[in-house]
């Protein structure tokens, strides 16, 4: 049975949905959602995978912070995308558990990648949903992204906050933009938003919409891709993001299983029983007395 929890970690609350002893597991996966999404994004699988999941499984996925119920950081922190590997690391200390295997979707994807590259000693098992690396770009683009990386954070800074007058309303608008069913999105919307004053209000930090400030070289995600030690699993849709198909056969280790899967960019919430299953049989070859 799922369970929603809240940890005070480093000063700040941390909210995540799980299933299985965090205590006594003998391997932790930790799922990491995409960008303004949150831990809900993963209940469809993590419910899929319920009886295959013994006891000696923990399933944790964290809303990272700043979206769903963990708490926000401060006034002038705007979710440096390096600081959330500190984040990562932070949270997965402080896991008892022997073993620990990240999932990531998109933006969490990103993080467990790098997180796993810089800390091979804390990851036994790396597994990636529509996501490979960090995001690149060439050099000679840094100037310009720092401009409108600070003139992003300017309009936040002025853009009044506005709500939605109904429920249905804010659903209707976040299933358009994610391009799925209403019925898909509930589980995020329904985490994700909160009613205040009236109004229907995102609960994600508005600072999560400003541009980054910098963003690494091709080179540089390379040397991060190359640097992952542990089994890693790469999940992608059959119509998701094309950049990833040709990315990842151009800089994946040979030896890194590559599956596809139905559906979009969240193909996890199109197919949670497939994404599952793969997940799963994951989970087993890291450690296959974790499965009954």
């Amino acid at each position: 049975m799922l369970e929603q929890h809240c940890y005070h970690v480093s000063g700040r609350d941390v909210a995540v949905i799980e299933t299985g002893n965090r205590r006594s597991a003998a391997c932790s996966v930790v799922l990491l959602h995409g960008w303004l999404d949150n831990a809900a994004s993963f209940t469809s699988v993590m419910t899929s995978m319920a009886h295959q999941i013994s006891p000696n499984i923990h399933l944790c996925a964290v809303d990272l912070p700043g979206h769903g119920l963990s708490g926000h950081k401060n006034s002038d922190n705007f979710y440096s995308f390096h600081d959330y590997i500190d984040d990562v690391h932070q949270f997965l200390v402080t896991l008892s558990a022997k073993k620990k295997i990240l999932v990531g979707h998109s933006l969490g994807g990103l993080i467990a990648s790098c997180y796993s590259a810089a800390f091979p000693e804390f990851v036994d098992g790396l597994f990636l949903i529509e996501s490979i690396g960090p995001l690149a770009e060439s050099a000679e683009n840094s100037v310009l992204r720092l401009r409108n990386g600070v003139n992003s954070r300017v309009r936040i800074r002025r853009k009044p906050r506005r709500g939605y007058d109904s429920y249905d309303t804010a659903l209707q608008v976040r299933a358009v933009h994610s391009e799925l069913p209403e019925a898909l999105v509930a589980p995020i919307v329904e985490r994700g938003i909160g009613l205040q004053d009236g109004q229907w209000m995102w609960r994600a930090d508005p600072k999560l919409s400003s541009q980054s400030l910098y963003r690494m070289s091709e080179a540089h995600a390379e040397a991060v891709l190359a640097a992952i030690q542990c089994p890693f699993q790469v999940v992608l849709g059959s119509h998701g993001y094309s950049s990833l198909k040709t990315y990842s056969r151009a800089v994946l280790p040979g030896q890194t299983d590559i599956q596809q899967v139905a559906g979009g960019h969240h193909c996890h919430l199109e197919h949670p029983e497939q994404v599952g299953e793969l997940l799963s049989q994951f989970i087993m070859k890291i450690d296959e007395t974790t499965f009954s």
